[in-house]
């Protein structure tokens, strides 16, 4: 009985996983089609030159690193101070997200379908129903296109890339 337990416990470990892919391990939504962008941030577009810019990242990196969003907690009165390193690591080589559900910004395949108006949508609004705060009224709209200049170097191995990728998802609301 005793050996069959720990088969046990790894047995409903995975079918958990599988049943409810949200509470760790599972890949991320890489091959789901991205939520469209909401009209108003429609014709938000990265400043031209800004995915190559070298000022404006480090810029972007210093404020990914230091920046901290006082925030209520999923609904309940615990109130966080935290900012994007905290959740998404501060190593654009080596770190893995620090919380689970944070997404990767290592994950080409993820972040090459990303379009610039969703990016910044997703930043400024936030995710409802995650941990994943609205920096849109911290930040102003220059220093969160600096974040996203930024996080779009992890994708390209630390380097300055342009974001021009067949990948990506350019669907708007209607």
């Amino acid at each position: 009985m005793l050996r069959k337990f720990p088969l046990l416990i790894l047995s409903l470990m995975f079918i958990s996983l599988l049943a409810f892919p949200s509470l760790g391990l599972a890949a991320e939504d890489d091959d789901k089609p991205l939520k469209p962008v909401p009209k108003a941030f429609a014709d938000k577009h990265m400043p031209s030159g800004w995915w190559t810019d070298e000022k404006v990242i480090a810029e972007g990196k210093k404020i990914f690193e230091t920046r901290k969003l006082e925030y209520e907690y999923k609904r309940k009165k615990k109130v966080a101070k935290e900012g994007c390193a905290t959740c998404h690591g501060i190593n654009a080589k080596k770190d893995r997200p620090k919380k689970r559900g944070a997404k990767d910004f290592r994950s080409s395949n993820r972040m090459n379908r990303l379009s610039d108006s969703y990016w910044f949508w997703r930043t400024s609004e936030g995710v409802k129903k995650t941990s994943m705060p609205a920096w849109g009224k911290e930040l102003s709209e220059e220093e969160i296109w600096k974040v996203i200049a930024y996080e779009h170097t992890w994708s390209h191995g630390n380097k300055p890339a342009v974001h021009d990728h067949k990948e990506i998802e350019n669907t708007v609301e209607k």
